[in-house]
């Protein structure tokens, strides 16, 4: 499992021809069908090959498909589908109920074998992730490091995955979409007219559909005439994003890989529900499992919150966020769970169906750093509280999420994240991503981080 890294003789001035003199060679590694993927690579001789799914909520026929295998896709079965719709489609398709502590262990593996090659790592969900290796000639040209690491991962892990190398992250984020399953591919700025140009502009990295609906408003059809758009033009129609955008069409990006080990400047997790839930009971019961997940990731990194955020999708797809600043900084559940309340019951209609919720935590500040106010009358109690949180943490992160429960994450309705005694959530979000630096040496390694959107 832990296989040392092959030994090369390379001619030094040979492989210096492979790196630019300026700038950087960043590979985005993006796991193929990454849930279903896990789950052949545990029970190859059940799945492999084929047509499977992971949803929730099966036993209702009413969850959505959170990803499929592509043998599923094949068929006309799609990412976000009703259960019951894609069963049409595909009677005997293999639902499978999704397994997020086997999926982060297979998470943290692939990971580590990157890692292996650069520790400038940038873990963006639980199945990609963008390395800068520019300083990481010893192991080769880009073209065998992107190589090598994807066989590792396809060898040791049993994982196809697509891996982009770019002198950017944007394209290498576009390279790594290109082919798959199972593909390599490069794709350099020179490059952009030819290959990018003649395509619809949804189809740039970081551009949504209603924005490409409000380009072809301004008779902006591809990427090739947002790249030739007047700056002025997209600047008063889209603000800031104007520019970004018209820079990114020539397949121009700064945006460094920002190591995990750097402090983060916001702490999130959201859920998406397997069905959709409407009381307000519902509603606080998902927003305390996941005040309590985003602080214990907020104490786990030593920082306090000065602002809560809340996020909510209806299911049409509408999203919306509103947050609030903190007169106190806090790193307590309970304080985090009472902002995330208020701000739904002030920002929501209780009888609109909600299919997400999330929670994110703003202006982080190292705690020695943070002015903490004691209440006057339980200042005494305040080491206490501080000690119970500190083991309460210690025996869930020994003993998994159910090894201490309170009394409002358990039940037997859809929304409920912890089920039976059982996390049953279905986050794509990062609290799986430890500090790769500090954890290399000690990570779990399997038997054999929107899932993924390939």
């Amino acid at each position: 499992m832990n296989r040392i890294i092959r030994k090369k003789e390379f001619c030094v001035g040979h492989i210096d021809n492979y790196y630019p003199a300026s700038g950087r060679v960043i590979l985005h590694v993006d796991m193929n069908a990454f849930y279903c993927s896990v789950h052949e690579a545990e029970e190859p001789e059940l799945y492999r090959g084929k047509p499977t799914a992971v949803a929730g909520s099966i036993e209702l026929r009413k969850g959505v498909i959170v990803t499929c295998s592509y043998a599923a896709r094949s068929l006309g079965i799609r990412t976000g589908m009703n259960v019951r719709q894609a069963l049409r489609i595909y009677p005997d398709l293999m639902i499978i109920q999704p397994d997020f502590h086997l999926y982060r262990k297979y998470s943290n593996a692939f990971m580590n074998i990157a890692y292996a090659y650069t520790p400038l790592l940038e873990a963006t969900s639980i199945d990609e992730c963008y390395l800068d290796i520019t300083g990481s000639k010893q192991f080769g040209t880009p073209l065998d490091i992107a190589r090598e690491i994807q066989e590792r991962i396809r060898e040791e892990l049993s994982l196809p995955c697509s891996v982009g190398i770019a002198p950017n992250k944007l394209l290498a984020k576009m390279a790594s979409d290109m082919k798959k399953p199972n593909g390599l591919s490069v794709l350099r700025i020179r490059d952009v007219p030819q290959v990018l140009w003649n395509r619809p502009c949804a189809e740039l990295f970081g551009i949504g559909s209603k924005t490409a609906d409000k380009l072809r408003k301004l008779n902006i059809q591809t990427i090739g005439q947002l790249a030739a758009a007047d700056e002025g033009l997209l600047t008063s129609t889209f603000g800031v994003m104007g520019s970004w955008m018209k820079r990114a069409a020539s397949g121009i990006d700064h945006a460094p890989v920002v190591a995990e080990r750097e402090q983060s400047k916001s702490i999130g997790h959201t859920t998406t529900l397997p069905q959709d839930i409407t009381s307000a009971e519902e509603a606080r019961r998902v927003l305390l499992n996941l005040s309590d997940q985003v602080a214990r990731r907020l104490r786990r990194k030593g920082l306090m919150t000065g602002g809560i955020q809340i996020t909510l999708r209806t299911p049409d797809m509408k999203t919306i966020t509103r947050s609030r600043h903190l007169a106190i900084p806090t790193e307590n559940t309970e304080d985090i769970y009472r902002e995330a309340c208020e701000l739904y019951h002030r920002h929501w209609k209780q009888d609109r169906p909600l299919r997400l919720l999330g929670v994110t935590l703003q202006q982080l500040a190292p705690k020695e750093e943070s002015a903490i106010q004691l209440d006057l009358f339980d200042y005494e109690k305040q080491p206490k509280k501080e000690s119970l949180t500190r083991v309460m943490d210690e025996l869930r992160n020994k003993f998994g999420e159910s090894a201490v429960l309170t009394a409002g994450m358990l039940g037997d309705d859809p929304s409920t994240l912890i089920r039976n005694h059982k996390r049953r959530g279905t986050s794509l979000q990062m609290d799986f991503v430890r500090d790769l630096g500090n954890d290399n040496k000690n990570a779990d390694q399997p038997t054999s981080q929107d899932p993924d959107r390939d």
